[in-house]
Order: structure tokens, then sequence, then C-alpha cells
């Protein structure tokens, strides 16, 4: 009881302390406040009366200083960044014919004839640890005997993931298609001609001036560099709406050789995808679900081990595959710190921030034997969306960033239900 009562009292002092730095602001200018106050109460009405005589000998004064700050009003109103909502979003949900529980998964793996009873254990013991569960989906063309990968079926696949979720988006939203004045669309495996854009405009008759971007082959980053890009867009398109669509095409990347990083893959990833309704327009903000405030980048490229970590390619056998490589967790991870080291001076409460600088000047400076001082992002974020990639990425970042189970479950049942 004495530990419980110590840790209950130790929550409290770092509750205080957290709400004193971040407070120190407001605590100084109360004083100054009151101060300027009760300095005002004493004035009498002459004393308003010889101030006002001062202001009128001194005309010329003051309209200088009135145009300065009318200027510095409107230089301000002219460079501030727009605010961005998100409107509303929607996530495409296959037919029950797509099903694909882990039961079906063998059985169509072990019909297809081309995986050794190695290759078909691996991919049970992955299935079983992935954090998959039995309502996954997979495209009909996959799950035949025998699969037909062809590029009619991965169009297919593509307009009844991409027109699925934006009916259901455009539903909710109300919008009418023709008010949508920017459209990207990210997809790494899959870029046919037409583009996958070029498939909306056409299904939805956009406006011929509409913007529209097809980002691919940027793996599971593309969907916040889309969001990133359209961030930008409707900073210098003022009125607009952004339509971005997030998704990956199965059909034409499903692996059937016995390369075993490049089976991951089938274990990991399933159909799905996800509309999203950006606006800058202030009428919106009131039937807005968020307001996009941060949005941090960091292009590890430049790494050959980040370059490497997933790479599409043909195995010994010329079967075409997408290969994950050991280095993906370290990679993952060292993006992972340079984000947060960004992200951190943007969100996190005074208080964190100072725990934060002075562990990295005892560290750095004063050559002491610390340990890297993690920030409590709780007292930043009230939820968190962790990227759902597999079960380990996400046990991974709930060690690092020390997050709870309740923390993790929006994310954990996303894998889930993928």
């Amino acid at each position: 009881m004495s530990d419980f009562r110590e840790s209950v009292n130790l929550k409290y002092v770092k509750l205080g302390y957290h709400y004193l730095i971040s407070h120190a602001m407001l605590l100084f200018l109360l004083p100054l406040a009151a101060f300027i106050v009760a300095h005002l109460s004493t004035f009498a009405l002459q004393d308003f009366h010889d101030l006002w005589d001062q202001l009128c000998y001194n005309l010329v004064s003051v309209i200088i200083f009135s145009a300065l700050i009318v200027l510095f009003l409107t230089y301000y109103l002219l460079t501030r960044a727009r605010p961005i909502y998100l409107v509303d979003f929607s996530c495409y949900k296959p037919e029950d014919a797509c099903k694909c529980t882990r039961q079906i998964f063998m059985d169509r793996s072990s019909l297809t004839g081309t995986f050794t009873e190695g290759s078909l254990e691996f991919q049970r013991k992955i299935l079983e640890r992935s954090g998959l569960g039995e309502s996954t989906y997979l495209p009909e063309s996959v799950l035949r005997v025998p699969p037909n990968q062809s590029m009619e079926e991965a169009r297919k696949e593509a307009e009844a993931v991409m027109f699925g979720a934006i009916d259901e988006l455009l539903g909710k939203t109300r919008v009418n298609p023709k008010d949508i004045g920017i459209l990207i669309v990210n997809c790494s495996l899959f870029n046919p001609t037409p583009s996958l854009p070029a498939m909306v405009i056409n299904h939805y008759k956009l406006r011929g001036n509409v913007l529209s971007y097809n980002l691919g082959g940027m793996g599971c980053s593309a969907g916040l560099i889309s969001i990133d890009l359209a961030k930008d867009l409707l900073q210098v398109h003022p009125n607009s709406y952004a339509l971005v669509i997030s998704m990956e095409n199965i059909t034409l990347n499903w692996y059937f050789g016995n390369d075993k990083s490049m089976l991951l893959s089938n274990c990991l990833f399933r159909m799905g995808g996800a509309a999203i309704l950006l606006s800058n327009q202030r009428c919106d903000k009131s039937r807005s679900k968020y307001q996009l405030v941060h949005t941090v980048r960091t292009n590890k490229c430049a790494d050959n081990r980040s370059f490497t970590c997933v790479t599409q390619k043909e195995d010994s056998t010329g079967r075409v595959g997408v290969s994950l490589s050991k280095d993906l967790m370290a990679v993952a991870g060292d993006a992972l710190k340079t984000n947060i080291t960004t992200l951190g001076p943007l969100v996190l409460p005074m208080s964190e921030q100072f725990h934060f600088v002075a562990a990295l000047i005892g560290k750095k400076l004063l050559r002491l034997n610390l340990n890297p001082y993690i920030p409590d992002f709780k007292l930043a974020f009230d939820h968190f969306c962790i990227h759902a990639g597999g079960r380990v990425v996400l046990d991974e970042v709930q060690k690092n960033l020390e997050l709870t189970d309740w923390n993790m479950e929006p994310s954990r049942m996303t894998l889930y239900r993928s």
C-alpha cells in the first residue's frame, strides 16, 4: 500500500509540474495584467481627457502608428496559413465473397501447387503471429483456383476499392464531385495507363481544371505523403476541396514463389483502401471531424539500408514479388526517432521539452551516462493511430513510446480487421 501511495503522489507531483511549466507564460502575465488594471482604476475622468488632448496634439504620430498597425494586420491576414480540415473519410469494405479467413488462406495457397511444404509452414506461422483476424479480405482473382492474375482483374479490384470508398464518402459529406479541385491517388505497385486518377475523373466526371496527382512506388508512407501534398496545395488554392485516395492493389502483386522474404507480403497485406476529403473552407469547420495541424516528413533514401529495405524484384525462378529485408524494423525505428525529434517541439508541453533538452545537454555536453529521455507523448495527444503494418511494428512503437494497451487498441483492431 505504501508503494501505491508513493506512486499516486508521484503521479500528481508530475501532473502539477507539467501544469506549472506549461502555463508559465500565463502565470507571468496574470500579475502584469492585474497591475495594469489596478493602475488604470486610479485614473480620474480628467486624466482620460488629458490623455485624449495629448493624442490630438500628436495627430501625425497617431496616424503613423495606426497605419503601421493596419499594415501589420493586413500582412498577417495575407500570409497566415489557411486552416486545413478533414471533413470526413470512408474505408472500403469488400463483399463477403472476398472474405479470407486463415484457413481459406492456407487452403488456397496449398491448392495453387507452387508453394513447397516449407513455404506453406512458414506462411502459417507468420499468419498466426501477424495480428490479422478472421475477417480480412483478398480479391476474388487471388482466391480463385487457379488464380487469375490479369490486367483486367487488377483494374476491377482498383475500381471496386476506389469507387466504393468514394461513393460512401460523397454520400456522407454530400459534396458535389464538380466541387473537388484537387485529386491525389496513391498506390505503390499498380500504375496502369490510363492512370488511377484518370479513372476517378472519368467515372465521376470531375471538372476540367481539377489538379490530379498519381503517387506510386512509395510503399506504406504514401498515405501520409499524399496528405502532406494536399495540405500544401490547399494553402495556395483557396476555397477548395481535396480528395485523397490511399490504396494498394493485390491482384498483380501476389507472390507465388518460395523466397521467404517475399512471402511475408502475402501474409501481411490485404485488400482495402480509404478516401479522405480535405477542405480549406472555414464554412466546413463545424462539420469536420479533425483539423490538420502538423505534418512531419523524414526522407531516408540516401541511406542504403533504408533504400533497399522494401524492394520489388524477381526471385531466383523469375517470379516477381516484394522483398522485406531484415533491416526493416531498424530502419523504421531510425525514421521514427527522427520524426519524434522533429515533432516534439511542435506538440509537447514545455515540461516535457525541458526534460528532453536537459537530458540532451547532460548526455552530449556534460558526458553523463544517461539513458535517452523518451518524452511522454500522452501529455500532448489524447488518441494515437499508429501505422498498422504488423504486430511487430505495433509492439516496437508501443515499447519505445511507452504507450498503454488502451492507446494501442485502435491500431491493433485496425490490423485485426485489415
